[in-house]
């Protein structure tokens, strides 16, 4: 085998995973019964996602505590929809290949953007640490018991026996805090935000648009 074949296989490898890591993250993964894990085993690798708009019906939001594989905890908060349809969705992810001799490598995956129809998600869960939009709720309650939360997404995470392993007090969803707020619909518009972890059902990303781009920052990333 020359030198040069093995360098090419290594930088081909390595091409091949960026799109591999972001696709468990930023398109999401369905379980049987649509009992979905938003809290269990995640790469501890953050990611970006914006989108013009996101309609969403049975909003609710909780507290939790995502772990890595190596134990490391992240306090995030759960954004739960039992479906939502979303404008003009991208997500970008930036992965380090420096030790490949690559530098930085962001993917960026665009979907339900001019002439396509909006993207649409069943069961979506996003385990956020950041997030700015404008919102609009409706029929919101604010300080709910997330124990007494409902909803086709709130229920699968709560059942999942992945959530397990987060910990939690009895009656919440596990690893849950106390404190939570639902409502009937949900409308975010200029969203930008910056999550640990997504999952759906079902995700029908139309218009798919998927790209590797060399460095980070305004310009490769979503935002």
């Amino acid at each position: 085998m020359s030198k040069t074949y093995g360098k090419t296989r290594w930088k081909r490898f390595a091409l091949v995973m960026v799109p591999s890591i972001a696709a468990t993250a930023a398109v999401g993964f369905s379980i049987a019964n649509s009992a979905l894990a938003a809290s269990f085993s995640i790469s501890g690798q953050q990611f970006k996602v914006s989108t013009d708009h996101l309609s969403g019906k049975n909003f609710a939001q909780f507290g939790t505590v995502d772990i890595e594989a190596n134990g490391t905890p992240h306090p995030v908060a759960v954004s739960a929809f039992d479906s939502a349809d979303i404008t003009n969705l991208c997500q970008s992810v930036v992965t380090d290949l420096s030790a490949f001799g690559l530098g930085k490598i962001t993917l960026q995956l665009h979907a339900g953007g001019a002439g396509s129809k909006p993207v649409h998600a069943d069961n979506l869960l996003i385990d956020l640490e950041q997030l700015k939009a404008d919102a609009t709720f409706t029929n919101i309650n604010i300080g709910q018991d997330a124990s007494t939360l409902k909803g086709t997404a709130t229920q699968g995470w709560k059942t999942h026996p992945g959530v397990q392993k987060a910990g939690g007090g009895a009656g919440l969803p596990t690893g849950a805090m106390g404190f939570a707020q639902a409502a009937d619909g949900a409308d975010l518009s200029g969203v930008q935000q910056t999550a640990r972890a997504t999952s759906a059902g079902n995700f029908v990303l139309n218009g798919l648009n998927l790209s590797l781009k060399h460095g980070d920052g305004p310009g490769n990333e979503c935002f």
